[in-house]
């Protein structure tokens, strides 16, 4: 059963990412605009900048799940990078108590910035002055996608102790990159 949820938050967060990857161009075309009309008609238009700004605010969050099913994250490769994936998956999860915390603290502060600024249906502070809530919105949202594949990863990093197979497709990219791969070495 849990598997089933796994695999749906591994395909869901793999769908955000792919949908999100997309979004770079009309970003491009935005700063494009932009530019083009800075440069060659003497003034920008009021809505691009901004409006490029919303939608990279929306990029920057809404692929951390993506990223940590893809194991996509920054890390610290000097001595992680060496381990099997038994010592991975202990490393990973002897820090899982941090990355609760953090995406706890998100989840829930995210919210109440998105209430706050849903009630008063706020607006930037531009000329052009859109309404800005909704993409506050993508904050817990997308602290709720991140916990959800967490707890993904959580699992798949017990089953990688326990000796349990972790299908990519359930449980995301497996710990097996470096110089480890395929070893399974004493934690």
């Amino acid at each position: 059963m849990f598997a089933s949820f796994a695999r749906a938050i591994t395909a869901l967060n793999r769908w955000i990412g792919r949908i999100a990857a997309w979004v770079v161009i009309p970003l491009f075309l935005l700063l494009l605009c932009d530019v083009v009309m800075r440069y060659f008609a003497g003034r920008p238009l009021i809505w691009t900048s901004e409006t490029a700004q919303l939608v990279f605010a929306v990029y920057g969050t809404i692929a951390g799940g993506w990223l940590l099913a893809e194991r996509g994250h920054v890390n610290v490769d000097i001595f992680y990078g060496t381990f099997s994936a038994r010592r991975k998956a202990l490393a990973d999860l002897s820090t899982c108590f941090l990355f609760l915390l953090f995406v706890g603290v998100l989840l829930w502060q995210g919210m109440d910035l998105a209430m706050e600024s849903y009630e008063k249906l706020e607006r930037s502070n531009s000329a052009w002055k859109p309404q800005i809530w909704f993409v506050k919105f993508f904050i817990p949202l997308s602290a709720l996608l991140l916990f959800l594949q967490g707890i993904v990863r959580i699992v798949a990093d017990v089953r990688v102790l326990m000796g349990l197979p972790v299908p990519d497709d359930v449980y995301g990219a497996p710990a097996i990159d470096g110089p480890a791969h395929g070893e399974e070495g004493e934690a």
